[in-house]
């Protein structure tokens, strides 16, 4: 097929060079994006809950969560930038059936630098905390007023959808902590129940079709994130692992053993933005295994902690080498085809 003159190259093309045509490239910069700060900021707390419970090395978490909090600000000021020079192609995101779900990505990405202050300074946690939490209500009110607005098709319903609606039951990992109990249940009560609504629309649809397409299927990683982050919710929310956050972490564990099971599946799939989905689910699960392992020490479960922990990073490390080869090759800032 022959390209237009308009089009970012492809693989075999010449790649552009100039201010002019890096501000074309990002009329196409990938709003999923903003997982990335998201999952390299999760991995940031496995660390930091691995130092306090296994003895890990403190700075690596924090190194991690700062470096997070920094790719936040450098996306999000490209996308300021991309919605200058070209609103239309933010109008056509958030338009979208699956790259509208990652404007929550933006929101959970400044809840986790808020908890990631939460030991440095309790003022700029909370401000952010709440910023994150409004933006991140906001976000899904929209969502769920596109989903009632027209009737969706099946192919809408894929598991990126859970970001925006199900991100609520994040803040209270952060929120209890900060003081602010009573509004982290609320939210955790916004994000369980609509997790509860939408997740069966999205089973149903991976079921009985339409498949979902290849590009897409690392997405299903992100059904492993909401029991995850349930639990370590409840744990903090209930002050400990009772029966309902370890009953949570046990249908993460399903999760995760099914997931594991595709793993053959998954590594076959060639890089896309979609390899992004894998990193903040298997950093939430790493965390939810280590503070129930905290609270109940149970033998040979510390050794499936640094395991886990040592398998979240690689997957972090990976997608991010994959998606630094791909933006050096200028395969990153493509118009999708």
């Amino acid at each position: 097929m022959k390209r237009s003159k308009d089009e970012a190259p492809g693989a075999g093309g010449t790649l552009p060079t100039g201010e002019a045509h890096m501000g074309h490239g990002l009329q196409h910069l990938p709003l999923p994006l903003f997982a990335a700060p998201m999952g390299i900021g999760g991995l940031g707390l496995a660390w930091r809950e691995a130092g306090k419970v296994l003895g890990a090395p403190t700075f690596i978490g924090e190194a991690l969560l700062a470096l997070a909090a920094a790719i936040w600000v450098v996306v999000a000021a490209l996308h300021v930038v991309r919605a200058q020079r070209h609103p239309e192609a933010i109008g056509g995101d958030l338009k979208h059936p699956v790259r509208a779900a990652f404007a929550g990505a933006i929101t959970i990405g400044v809840m986790i630098t808020a908890g990631g202050l939460i030991p440095y300074s309790h003022g700029a946690a909370s401000g952010l905390w709440f910023i994150a939490v409004a933006g991140h209500l906001g976000i899904g009110a929209w969502t769920v007023r596109r989903l009632l607005a027209s009737p969706q098709e099946a192919a809408a319903l894929t598991p990126p959808l859970l970001i925006p609606l199900v991100g609520n039951i994040l803040a209270p990992v952060f929120g209890a902590r900060l003081g602010y109990e009573t509004l982290s249940w609320m939210l955790f009560g916004v994000g369980a129940l609509l997790w509860a609504l939408i997740q069966p629309l999205i089973l149903n649809r991976i079921i009985s079709g339409p498949a979902l397409p290849e590009r897409l299927r690392p997405t299903l990683v992100i059904l492993l994130a909401p029991p995850a982050v349930g639990a370590i919710a409840l744990n903090v929310l209930g002050g400990g692992y009772g029966p309902a956050a370890t009953a949570t972490l046990g249908l993460a564990v399903f999760v995760a053993l099914v997931l594991a099971a595709m793993a053959p599946a998954f590594a076959r799939i060639p890089f896309a933005m979609s390899w992004w989905a894998w990193t903040f689910p298997s950093a939430a699960f790493t965390v939810a295994v280590t503070s129930f392992y905290h609270a109940h020490p149970l033998p040979l479960l510390g050794i499936a902690c640094w395991v886990l922990l040592a398998l979240a990073s690689a997957i972090i490390a990976t997608v991010v080498i994959a998606t630094l080869k791909a933006a050096a090759a200028g395969h990153l800032l493509q118009p999708e085809g």
